[in-house]
């Protein structure tokens, strides 16, 4: 399939789910159940099960996982730096700051899935696995600091965390799934990228964006262009090529994950700017991934 034989569908759910969200008369309840059912079930499910499932090729995946550690690294730095000019209050920045190197993963599995099938989706857990405690370590520490609350009890609480290190550490034992468990955690994987991906759309919210323009300038740039223009260069260095390289810059090209916006809210933020990012970073990301993919093809 084609780049944008897979973007398409994928940005269409999520029009879907703004268009639901706003026009199909379901309560905001039914919107906050199925962003929970998302994020503490369906989603861990697929991070467990395409860990768990296939034996993890470090060495060939070296390469791709240094790649990543470098742009995530990079995003948070100019996240960072950026504080002194995004005129942000301090409850304001420690919201904002994890959404310079966040990523959606649901976007992301729906590309590398649609691109290389299984391989794709396995090559893409590989990733994620290492990068996702790196992000949300960076975005608790921020937000931690900010609210008093501690860093080790929110990263033991995070379902994405502990779903990753409990689905590397048993592709790392060597122990099969039971047939059983795996068609279960098989069936909640394929519900997790069609929901999230509607669920990314109805939480879609541009209040905000006018207020917050230097920021959500600033943090779009970082996110969208800087930090996949690091991952072509950590790439180039390290010689990855293939479902590695598409990996990488896919993970690194992707817009804030609505799971910031969740983690906002909890821990006593502002809901509204990293809201606001989002919809701004998931809109724009819609002409700048292509664009990053092409790259590739």
């Amino acid at each position: 399939m084609t780049t944008l034989q897979i973007l398409i569908p994928t940005f269409a759910l999520i029009v879907a789910g703004f268009l639901l969200r706003r026009h199909a008369g379901f309560n905001p309840g039914f919107w906050s159940d199925l962003e929970w059912l998302i994020y503490y079930i369906l989603f861990p499910a697929l991070l467990f099960g395409s860990l768990a499932r296939h034996p993890l090729e470090i060495q060939s995946a070296a390469g791709m996982i240094y790649t990543g550690f470098i742009f995530m690294l990079a995003g948070m730095a100019l996240g960072y730096l950026g504080q002194r000019w995004m005129r942000l209050g301090q409850r304001e920045f420690a919201s904002a700051f994890q959404c310079a190197f966040r990523f959606n993963s649901y976007i992301g599995f729906a590309i590398l899935g649609g691109l290389y099938g299984a391989e794709g989706v396995a090559v893409f857990a590989i990733l994620t696995g290492f990068m996702v405690p790196l992000a949300n370590v960076g975005a608790v520490w921020a937000l931690a600091r900010h609210g008093n609350h501690g860093l080790l009890r929110e990263l033991a609480r995070n379902p994405l965390v502990l779903s990753t290190f409990a689905g590397l550490a048993w592709s790392l034992s060597g122990w099969p799934l039971p047939t059983m468990i795996d068609t279960t955690l098989g069936f909640l994987g394929e519900a997790a990228l069609p929901l999230g991906l509607i669920a990314v759309g109805a939480g879609l919210q541009l209040a905000g964006v006018g207020r917050h323009a230097p920021a959500i300038a600033y943090l779009t740039l970082v996110k969208l262009i800087a930090v996949p223009a690091i991952s072509v260069g950590a790439a180039m260095l390290f010689g990855i090529s293939g479902v590695y390289l598409a990996a990488a810059l896919v993970l690194a090209a992707l817009p804030t994950a609505s799971s910031a916006y969740i983690l906002a809210v909890r821990m006593g933020g502002d809901g509204q700017i990293v809201a606001a990012l989002i919809a701004t970073h998931t809109l724009a990301a819609a002409i700048t991934l292509p664009l990053w993919l092409f790259l590739i093809q």
